[in-house]
Parts: C-alpha cells; structure tokens; sequence
C-alpha cells in the first residue's frame, strides 16, 4: 500500500516526492510497528533553505526495532540509493517507550546521516554521541515537528524537562564554540536560536532568531547580519568567512545567557 504523507503541502515542493519515499520505504520495513514519522529542524521550523539545509526526520516505532530492520532501514535510506536532494537526511529512530517520558538522554535505536554533503554514519549505540543533539530535535518536534506519517509528536513524544534543554543548549555552545565541522554563519545562528529559546521557551527559525537578537544587541548587529548573509547564499560552499574573534566573542556572550537562564530556574 502506498503511504502518503499526512499533508504534503506542509513540507518544501523540493522535498516533497523525497520524504514521501522516506515514508514509504520506513513502512515497507517497520510495518505496523511504525508509530510516526515527523519531520523536525529547519523543515519544521519553516525555514528549509535548498541547496544549504539538511532534513531532519524523527521516527518512531513500537516496541524495539527486530534486529535486521535496522540495518535494512540504514540501507533502504542512504544515499545514493535514495538520492537526497538536500545538504543531508539526518534520520533518527527511537522506542516509543523511550520518547514516552521525558529523557536528557540520547536514547535513539538508529541515528542515519546520510547525502552528498554528510559523512555516512549508521549508528545503533546512543552512547556514541552528544545526547544535546537529541534533547534539542525532541524538543524542537514537540513544539513544531510536521507529522509526515502516523501519530502527532504531542501523542508520541513527551516534553524534556527544560533543564534538560538548557543543558543541552549549553552542550550545543560548547560544541559549536569549537568551530569544528560547522559554518561560522551556521555557529553564530545556532547561537541566536539558543538565546531566544532562553528569553521565549519556544524555538525559532535560525533567521528570525538572528533577527530577533540583532534588534537587541546593537553590538553584535554587524556580526550577525553578516552571519545571515552568508545563510542566503546559495550553497554550503557558498558561505563567506566570518571574523573568527568576534564569532568567539558572541557565542561566550550566548553561554553566559544560557547560564543565566539555567541559574534562574534554579533559583525560581
């Protein structure tokens, strides 16, 4: 039977034939066992930027996957076999017993990265990566996540204790403070993400965050409107270099609000 994707006209018309395939090959090996399948980050967030952006897909199943699904479902979505046409297809899968209580855990059964401009990696160990990454695309589909098959977040995955996410948001400074693997204008818009979840409890989109924090901070306003120009160009390569001090700068800037938040709630 053909899985169609609960309302197509939710996600980019670039992606539309593509996550339908995800849908479909996901159910073809999971069956019934397949609880939901949600599309988080920039997808989510209405601010998928073709050419520049990964996708991002949270899936859940019943039960644990049989042993043989989950490298069969790392097969059945790795490109090129199915051709991404986005940066990456950054897929993971979780137990619906886990996404059922709040967790600052990574706690995923497969975690599938994937296109032309990802590294392979098919990982079936949680305490391989950074949990941040999880507690973070967790939060992000209960708020936004667009539910491409199945069951709505709401119903499937519980709500991470802030603390958690605020642990996590520092994690997630630390990690791109390093500059290791990542875009500098990627870096500094993480960053203003992280500082409107703090100021807000809610999750924007990587440029209006930006937007929000530069009609704030009038010191880093040149910092960061370089940082979402370099975001427009077309593609990852694209990218323009941004002053390495001044990124440093602002992301301590970040990691102090971080902090404050979490003293706060302590406190509170």
């Amino acid at each position: 039977m053909t899985r169609t994707l609960v309302d197509p006209y939710s996600v980019p018309d670039e992606l539309r034939p593509y996550l339908q395939e995800v849908v479909q090959r996901t159910h073809a090996l999971c069956g019934s066992d397949l609880v939901s399948v949600i599309a988080v980050g920039s997808v989510a967030l209405g601010d998928y930027r073709h050419g520049r952006s990964d996708v991002d897909v949270t899936v859940v199943v019943d039960g644990t996957a049989p042993g043989p699904v989950v490298p069969e479902l790392a097969a059945a979505l790795a490109h090129p076999a199915l051709p991404c046409p986005a940066a990456g297809l950054e897929l993971v899968v979780y137990d619906r017993n886990f996404t059922a209580r709040p967790s600052g855990e990574a706690g995923y059964l497969l975690d599938i990265n994937t296109g032309p401009l990802l590294p392979e990696r098919a990982s079936v160990d949680p305490s391989e990566s950074p949990a941040f990454w999880y507690v973070i695309d967790r939060s992000v589909a209960l708020q936004a996540g667009r539910v491409l098959y199945g069951r709505p977040a709401r119903e499937v995955i519980a709500e991470p204790a802030r603390a958690d996410v605020l642990t996590a948001l520092r994690a997630s400074v630390r990690e791109h403070s390093s500059g290791e693997g990542h875009l500098a204008d990627n870096r500094v818009l993480n960053g203003c993400r992280s500082v409107q979840f703090c100021r807000t409890g809610r999750w924007q989109a990587k440029r209006r965050a930006a937007e929000a924090v530069a009609a704030s901070e009038e010191r880093f306003r040149p910092l960061l409107r370089a940082a979402l120009h370099s975001y427009e160009r077309p593609s990852r390569t694209a990218a323009t270099t941004l002053p390495t001090t001044d990124v440093h700068t602002f992301l301590a800037w970040v990691a102090e609000r971080v902090d404050e938040s979490s003293d706060a709630d302590r406190r509170g």
